[in-house]
């Protein structure tokens, strides 16, 4: 169910080193790019997990046998962090089709939160295979809320979640409420903090404001 791709030697753990960085976060333009990055390298290794069928291309010299992936793609992201990681992967699975989901963190006075889900754009989903991408997911409440509000658009033939940069808590809480033989979980890293204002430690900081800009 869980694929840290992070683990292994890989040009990825530069990119995601460069989100991390106080330094190089201070340009937005750079950091929306190595997400995108990132989320192209994450297509690259979620595409060995597709079904494949063997198809003749015609070549101006004859014919070559080649196997084309067979799913039909629905990439999903959640706004606004989430745009850079979509395109990236928008870039790959270039015949996806697209959802899109507004949910946010809502604050109480005394710093308490509950996820508020808003709107979600998205096609029908039945025997599709579903991939829902965010750059980080802290306790994973929003992102379990995300995929159920996707549900409601018919049931996937199985689901791929994509987070950059994950607390080891909210892994824990994604593998005890997904179904572990149609859900499986990509991330960049594994990060053990979480704080109790809900932050990942070390992480990066927000992601959407460091993509966008600051939010009142």
């Amino acid at each position: 169910m869980v694929k840290v791709i992070g683990d292994s030697n890989s040009i990825l753990n530069q990119f995601i080193a460069e989100l991390r960085d106080v330094k190089v976060q201070n340009d937005s333009m750079r950091f929306r790019r190595n997400l995108e990055r990132i989320g192209e390298i994450f297509s690259y290794e979620l595409s060995k997990e597709l079904h494949y069928e063997s198809h003749q291309v015609q070549t101006p010299l004859g014919e070559a046998e080649v196997n084309l992936p067979t799913d039909q793609l629905v990439l999903a992201t959640i706004l606004r962090a989430g745009l850079p990681l979509h395109q990236g992967m928008l870039n790959f699975f270039d015949k996806a089709e697209n959802a899109f989901i507004s949910a946010f963190r809502k604050y109480s006075k005394d710093g308490s939160f509950h996820i508020q889900f808003e709107h979600l754009s998205c096609p029908k989903i039945d025997g599709k295979v579903l991939i829902i991408a965010d750059p980080m997911i802290a306790t994973g409440a929003s992102m379990l809320l995300s995929y159920k509000a996707l549900l409601e658009k018919g049931t996937p033939k199985h689901t791929h979640i994509v987070s950059v940069i994950a607390s080891k808590e909210g892994v824990d809480y994604m593998k005890r409420n997904l179904p572990q033989k149609s859900v499986t979980l990509w991330l960049g890293a594994v990060d053990d903090e979480l704080t109790v204002k809900s932050f990942i430690v070390p992480g990066l900081g927000d992601a959407g404001d460091l993509a966008y800009g600051s939010k009142v």
